[in-house]
């Protein structure tokens, strides 16, 4: 997030962040995932595996804006 000041920032920043600006986390670190376990709130967290290609994120990406919108986003994890 280098347009906003994070590049440096932790997880738990960026976690934070994320959630205030209502915006969804696509990541590939499990780190987000505990915070769901945990049970923190947050907008949604779609999690790539290690190892899927950049055309396969993209088409995972794309069929669930066309299934879920933000609200059925919220507090969902979504994988990949």
């Amino acid at each position: 997030m280098k347009e906003t000041d994070m590049l440096s920032a932790s997880d738990a920043e960026h976690f934070t962040r994320a959630q205030r600006d209502n915006r969804v986390i696509v990541t590939q670190d499990d780190d987000f995932l505990r915070f769901h376990a945990a049970g923190k709130n947050h907008s949604g967290i779609v999690y790539a595996p290690q190892g899927i290609s950049i055309g396969e994120m993209i088409q995972g990406l794309l069929l669930i804006t066309q299934v879920l919108d933000a609200e059925e986003m919220q507090g969902q994890v979504e994988f990949l």
